[in-house]
């Protein structure tokens, strides 16, 4: 059987993406090795009429939304390989499965790599968060503190500071901050600790204290890390689409990669803030691009 598309990875951006082309009536897999990046995570936010939502129950209503249309299913299980074959696609699962498709939707989205401090990922998805406009509104007010390891720090730093003003930064021994930025932190009373982190502690997910190398704790109640965002698959470098210089796999505006009949959505891209809401409106519109090219191609 030849679909009109595989849709790889079962995130907002590619379930989303089915709807629009199960709605276009497009033959269309997804397949969804369930593995999301936000399974540590107890609620998202900023999705209007479902802000404060659990993920899992996102994922079982939209998958619910989806059942409604017979030309598309879901596959539970991971793509393993992928190349184009003429005009169209093949991929293979797990279980040796190949499967068919005039285009490939890709929206496997993203890791993250945490610093290596100890404990930090019993406080990841609890009281320690990544992103601010997820999560800044439940932090706000509080003693924060801010971990990051790169060039980022600053700019992030200014970001959380939206959220609450009893900021601590604290590079774990990195220095990436000029003289004008420390100027400016001090300006806003920001402290920064440049020593190396030893451990977070606390109770129940909760933070409670920051312990450092040289044996100095402060107290906080919650914070934000930056973390390494990696790519969560390898199928696009491996079927040669282009990386864009933030790791990201390159895209137009639209959703088309380098590759004709190959379309990249969701967080995978670095193109955008990493959040629910813009990942599923990317799924949208790398849909609408798809069904458009069909069109044109069939008609």
């Amino acid at each position: 059987m030849l679909y009109d598309c595989i849709i790889i990875g079962g995130g907002p951006a590619g379930l989303n993406a089915a709807l629009v082309l199960g709605r276009a009536r497009k033959k269309v897999i997804l397949f969804d090795e369930g593995k999301p990046r936000n399974a540590v995570t107890n609620e998202s936010h900023g999705f209007i009429t479902r802000d404060g939502i659990k993920p899992s129950e996102f994922k079982q209503l939209a998958v619910q939304d989806l059942k409604k249309y017979p030309n598309i299913s879901i596959h539970k299980e991971r793509v393993k390989d992928m190349k184009k074959e003429g005009l169209s696609f093949q991929i293979q699962t797990d279980n040796g499965q190949s499967f068919y498709a005039r285009k490939v939707i890709l929206s496997t989205g993203l890791r993250d790599g945490m610093p290596n401090i100890e404990g930090i990922h019993h406080f990841y998805g609890k009281s320690v968060f990544t992103c601010p406009f997820c999560d800044g509104w439940e932090l706000r007010d509080r003693p924060l503190v801010v971990i990051s390891e790169d060039e980022r720090i600053f700019h992030y730093t200014k970001m959380i500071f939206n959220w609450s003003k009893d900021l601590v930064v604290c590079t774990n021994g990195k220095n990436h901050f000029t003289d004008e930025q420390r100027q400016l932190l001090a300006k806003n009373e920001i402290k920064v600790i440049e020593d190396g982190i030893k451990s977070l502690q606390g109770e129940n997910g909760q933070l409670q204290r920051v312990i450092f190398q040289n044996g100095q704790e402060i107290e906080r109640e919650g914070g934000f890390v930056a973390t390494r965002l990696e790519q969560a698959s390898t199928l696009g470098q491996t079927i040669g689409c282009e990386i864009n210089e933030m790791g990201g796999i390159q895209t137009d505006k639209v959703g088309r990669t380098n590759i004709e009949g190959v379309y990249a959505c969701g967080d995978l891209s670095l193109q955008a803030p990493p959040q629910l809401i813009t990942a599923a409106a990317q799924g949208s519109i790398a849909a609408s691009t798809i069904v458009g090219d069909l069109v044109n191609e069939d008609f």
